[in-house]
C-alpha cells in the first residue's frame, strides 16, 4: 500500500483528507511544518499533501526545504490551499509542487488527482529502477555502481569506518560458453549473481555486474578478516549451486574472488584500491581458481587454500 503524508495545521482538514484517502492508501497526518519535514525524511512516502497556510513555516517555505533535501526532493507534493489566485499557484508550481487542490475539498477531485500522481510516481520509480539494474541478472548495473561506489567510499572517509572492495569472476567462463552455448552462459551469469547478491543484503552493501562474467562488491564496515570470511561464504554458495562445467576444467561452475579492506583517508584513491582488488582476483586465478585472496591496508594477506 502506497504511503501518503498529510501536513496540515488543522486536524479537522487533515482528518477529512485522511477519510477520503485511507480506504486505498496508508495516510499519516502531522500538524506542523517541522514534524512534516522530519516525517518526510524518515518515512517512505509516495506523495505529500501540504497545506499552504501554516504558522511558523508556511507551505511554500516547507516545499523549498523539501526540494533542497536529497532524501525528500523526489517525493511529489500537492499543495492544499484556499488561495485561488494565479500568482500563488504559479509560485507553488515554480517551487516544485506537482499540483494544487483547493479548499473546500471535493472528494472525487482529491481522489482523482492523488491517484494520478501516485501512478506517475510509481511509473517514474519503475523507470529509475530499470535504469540502475542489469537486465540479465537483476543486480545493479555498471552505471549505478560507478555512482554508488564513490558515495560508499566518501561515507567511509567521513565516518572513519573500513570499506571492502571486492572483484569476482566466473572461472573458465569462455570454456563454459564454448561448451554449452551463450544462452546457457547467460543463465549461469544470472545464477551466480543471485547466489552472491543474496548474501549482500544490507542497506550499505553494493553488488553489481561489472561487465561480462565479472562482478564487483562494496561492503561498508567490518574488518578485513570479516570480509574475507564473508566472501568465502559467497564463493562456497556459488559452488553449491552444482552447475555442471566442462569436465576437463572443473566438475562445477565456480568463482574466484579478490579484494581489499582499508580505512580510507582523504588522500586515498578509490581507483587505486579497486586495482588492488583486481590484482587479488588475478592472484586467486593464478593460484588455482575457486578461492578467495584478500589484502588489508595493514599489509595482511589471506588466501583460501583449496
Amino acid at each position: 500500500m502506497e504511503r501518503i503524508l498529510v501536513i496540515d495545521d488543522s486536524p479537522v482538514q487533515a482528518n477529512l483528507l485522511k477519510s477520503i484517502l485511507d480506504d486505498v492508501y496508508d495516510v499519516t497526518m502531522v500538524h506542523t511544518a517541522e514534524s512534516g519535514l522530519h516525517y518526510a525524511k524518515t518515512g517512505d512516502y509516495s506523495l505529500i499533501l501540504l497545506d499552504v497556510i501554516m504558522p511558523s513555516i508556511n507551505g511554500f517555505e516547507l516545499l523549498t526545504l523539501l526540494q533542497k533535501e536529497s532524501s525528500t526532493r523526489h517525493i511529489p507534493v500537492i499543495l492544499i490551499t484556499s488561495l485561488s489566485d494565479f500568482q500563488n499557484e504559479e509560485r507553488g508550481l515554480t517551487l516544485g509542487a506537482v499540483d494544487y487542490i483547493s479548499k473546500p475539498f471535493h472528494p472525487m477531485v482529491v481522489k482523482a488527482r492523488v491517484n494520478t500522481h501516485i501512478k506517475l510516481y510509481q511509473y517514474r520509480a519503475q523507470i529509475e529502477r530499470q535504469a540502475t539494474l542489469d537486465q540479465l541478472t537483476g543486480v545493479a548495473n555498471r552505471r549505478y555502481y560507478n555512482t554508488i561506489s564513490l558515495e560508499r567510499w566518501q561515507d567511509a572517509v567521513r565516518l572513519g569506518v573500513p570499506i571492502s572492495i571486492c572483484m569476482m569472476d566466473i572461472d573458465k567462463f569462455k570454456v563454459y560458453n564454448d561448451t554449452f552455448g551463450h544462452v546457457a552462459g547467460d543463465k549461469v551469469i544470472a545464477a551466480v549473481a543471485g547466489a552472491a547478491s543474496a548474501r549482500l543484503q544490507r542497506a550499505t552493501d553494493l553488488f553489481a555486474r561489472y561487465g561480462g562474467e565479472e562482478f564487483v562488491a562494496i561492503v561498508l564496515g567490518g574488518s578485513a578478516a570479516d570480509a574475507f570470511e564473508h566472501m568465502k561464504g559467497i564463493r562456497q554458495a556459488v559452488e553449491n549451486l552444482r552447475i555442471p562445467h566442462n569436465e576437463t576444467v572443473s566438475p562445477w561452475v565456480t568463482v574466484s574472488i579478490g579484494g581489499v579492506t582499508l580505512y580510507p583517508g582523504p588522500r586515498d584513491s578509490y581507483d587505486t584500491h579497486l586495482k588492488i582488488a583486481d590484482t587479488m582476483l588475478y592472484d586467486a586465478k593464478r593460484f588455482g581458481r575457486n578461492q578467495v585472496v584478500w589484502y588489508s591496508d595493514k599489509m595482511e594477506l589471506w588466501r583460501e587454500h583449496k
